[in-house]
């Protein structure tokens, strides 16, 4: 049992998809922060990603989606 537990867990966090997942999770959630006035310095500090990167994900989600996953 423990096997497959793991198996299972290791392919949903690590596979492609789920990695596009967690992403777009994560981008959607920083536009909502950033709608609802959070400052995008901030944002950018507590995640460890430049202020650039977050403008361009709140501006663009579409572009910013493309550059994931190149």
């Amino acid at each position: 049992m423990s096997l497959h537990l793991a198996v299972v867990l290791h392919r949903s966090v690590t596979s492609k998809e789920a990695t596009r997942r967690l992403l777009r999770q994560r981008n959607e959630a920083l536009r909502r922060a950033h709608g609802r006035g959070v400052p995008v310095e901030e944002l950018a500090a507590r995640l460890g990603l430049t202020p650039s990167w977050v403008r361009s994900v709140v501006r663009n989600p579409r572009r910013a989606a493309v550059e994931e996953a190149a």
